[in-house]
């Protein structure tokens, strides 16, 4: 799939949401997570790619996407940060891509289209450098339960009170949980969560369920690998983001139980990117020769 800016696309730029999945803290410990577990061909293939020779290579570009959607050469790609699923939560949660993804695109399309560049060996090196930072980007958006979600523009229009601050419920999922939990959003802070959890994949508890993670995983086929991702991520807009409807939180505090109920989700979602994000990178850098 190939995006261009279109009318329609512009359009969009104005009934976005107005976060960015999991914020600058979610996005840069994705990618921390990420190059705990890439190989060391990867790490210097990705290094020399995006010319950054430190161990912040990944996490350094990983809030990149969302500055450059907000700029004149950048709208086109606004709407490939979501995939907007029309299903009916909590009653029913559900991602079809022939139903969810426009023709301006969405991320699971925006997937496949950059993973697409970056296999190619005849493309600029200027463009194979902006495909890796969309693919950074795009792999953590996609585990964000309500970048997966079309319901009040994934939640954005559902307001809430956090901590006795209002906000709406997508910047909720975004900043406010996983700063509450980490204590801050600095680069630092990011990748003392991302020991966190690469120490719960490799010995902790999600030991057990890692390798399962990974199952699906195919170069070769962007679209049915990130669409399970998105389905997996919008399991949860039924089960936690929104179990009782929006009813049950438009206007409420949700500092205290929603809070404690969201963050084991966060947390999962954010490993899982991470460590996701490991393998595609390794696929790529390995020119898609090796497969699950």
């Amino acid at each position: 799939m190939k995006f261009h800016p279109s009318t329609a696309a512009l359009y969009l730029l104005s009934s976005l949401p107005t976060s960015h999945a999991w914020g600058s803290l979610g996005h840069e410990t994705v990618a921390y997570v990420a190059s705990n577990f890439v190989s060391p061909d990867t790490q210097t293939f990705f290094q020399a790619m995006l010319h950054n020779q430190t161990n912040s290579y990944l996490a350094g570009v990983a809030t990149w996407a969302d500055s450059f959607r907000y700029t004149d050469a950048g709208k086109f790609s606004a709407p490939f940060h979501f995939i907007d699923a029309e299903d009916d939560p909590p009653t029913l949660c559900g991602v079809k891509y022939s139903r969810d993804c426009p023709v301006e695109g969405c991320v699971v399309g925006a997937i496949q289209n950059y993973t697409t560049q970056l296999l190619d060996p005849d493309l600029d090196a200027v463009n194979r450098n902006m495909a890796a930072k969309f693919v950074i980007h795009f792999i953590g958006d996609i585990h964000q339960p309500l970048h997966d979600e079309n319901l009040e523009r994934g939640g954005n229009s559902i307001l809430v009170t956090f901590d006795n601050v209002q906000t709406n419920l997508h910047h909720v999922w975004d900043s406010n949980i996983p700063e509450k939990l980490i204590g801050g959003y600095s680069l630092p802070d990011a990748e003392r969560w991302a020991t966190a959890l690469t120490t719960a994949i490799k010995t902790g508890v999600y030991k057990a369920d890692a390798e399962s993670w990974l199952e699906g995983i195919d170069l070769r086929d962007p679209v049915s690998t990130s669409l399970k991702w998105a389905e997996e991520a919008n399991q949860f807009v039924c089960q936690t983001v929104l179990p009782e409807g929006k009813d049950a939180v438009v206007g409420k505090e949700l500092g205290g139980a929603y809070y404690e109920a969201a963050v084991p989700v966060i947390e999962l979602q954010v490993a899982r990117a991470g460590y996701r994000l490991a393998r595609w990178l390794d696929l790529i850098a390995a020119g898609g020769k090796t497969e699950l």
